[in-house]
């Protein structure tokens, strides 16, 4: 049993649940589509929802992960050590092309949808680039509906071939 279904199952409708799902780490938008669709939601709807709650965590992580990292590394050496491999993550040599390129660095880390990428981590990489909101959101947020329109023609045309 999934996440989705637990929510469905609790409850919650499928769009919520769809919703849900896309403002998770690394499942993002490119697990929510399928599972919205999955649910019986029409792809464009799943998408919709999807790309909506993908891109809303973003704010919230450029604005406060620095804060939350520093208070984590007070915690235990757990929380030390958890802290320190995702700055290695967001610092490493995927941010090295997006500290070069900046918006289309960040647009295309974020659009091109692999495990490792997305919105969560180009949010964080941004953050750790000390890139303001006003120059990291447009990237992501475009990068985002570039994914979505990936994810859901592929979706789609697997919908396709099981009908």
């Amino acid at each position: 049993m999934d996440i989705a279904e637990i929510l469905t199952n609790i409850g919650v409708g499928r769009g919520l649940a769809t919703l849900v799902v896309s403002m998770l780490p690394v499942i993002e938008l490119r697990g929510a589509i399928p599972i919205g669709a999955g649910l019986g939601l029409p792809v464009w709807q799943a998408a919709l929802i999807s790309i909506i709650g993908n891109i809303l965590p973003a704010p919230f992580i450029i604005a406060f992960i620095r804060t939350v990292m520093d208070w984590l590394r007070t915690k235990s050496d757990r929380a030390r050590r958890l802290v320190a491999w995702l700055e290695s993550k967001a610092t490493g040599k995927k941010a090295d092309r997006v500290r070069k390129a900046e918006f289309w660095g960040l647009l295309l880390f974020v659009a091109v949808p692999l495990p490792g990428t997305g919105a969560w981590t180009g949010a964080l990489v941004a953050a750790l680039l000390n890139m303001r909101m006003r120059r990291a959101l447009p990237p992501i947020v475009l990068g985002v509906l570039i994914a979505g329109l990936i994810v859901s023609l592929a979706t789609a045309g697997v919908v396709q071939l099981l009908l």
